[in-house]
């Protein structure tokens, strides 16, 4: 794949909210972290976690969340989390973690899997750790829905290059 094949790849990416009543394979989601586990990170820590979810599980995250109808309608759901036990350091681990996300995004797009980063589930992070049941060491810090794509991927206008550089 050349560079203007990866570009053209990151620039049609969009965030999909709307989904198929279509199954995508476990596989799919596992090759999408192996993408993201070759993100970089500060020493080398690679501190983030990933869990997959289906069907009861996935949907029972929905009531924590404004966008729940797109948590239900994903065939699956990634969600991520900051191991603290890999710590190095808070916002650069943060920071690691989006570029992580980043990888998941695009490989999925890559795949014709449709995904959207759901952010504001996030204001409930405790209550969707509670859930999970997961170990203290681990913070929720994102949530990724996965699924064949049902709505048109629509075109957005981006600022300009000469707008963001100083």
């Amino acid at each position: 794949m050349g560079k203007t094949d990866i570009l053209k790849l990151m620039k049609n990416r969009r965030s999909i909210r709307k989904f198929q009543d279509k199954e995508i394979s476990v596989q799919a989601i596992k090759e999408s972290l192996e993408a993201a586990r070759w993100a970089p990170s500060g020493l080398n820590n690679q501190p983030w976690k990933f869990m997959i979810l289906e069907q009861d599980k996935k949907d029972s995250l929905a009531k924590y969340t404004k966008f729940g109808q797109v948590i239900k309608q994903a065939n699956k759901l990634i969600i991520v989390f900051l191991n603290k036990e890999k710590l190095y350091s808070y916002k650069k681990d943060l920071m690691a973690i989006g570029a992580a996300i980043q990888n998941i995004l695009i490989y999925l797009q890559s795949q014709n899997v449709g995904s959207c980063w759901l952010g504001e589930i996030i204001n409930q992070a405790e209550q969707v750790q509670n859930k999970l049941q997961v170990p203290p060491e681990l913070e929720f810090v994102a949530a990724i829905a996965a699924g064949v794509p049902q709505e048109e991927v629509k075109i957005t206008e981006r600022r300009s290059l000469e707008d963001l550089i100083l």
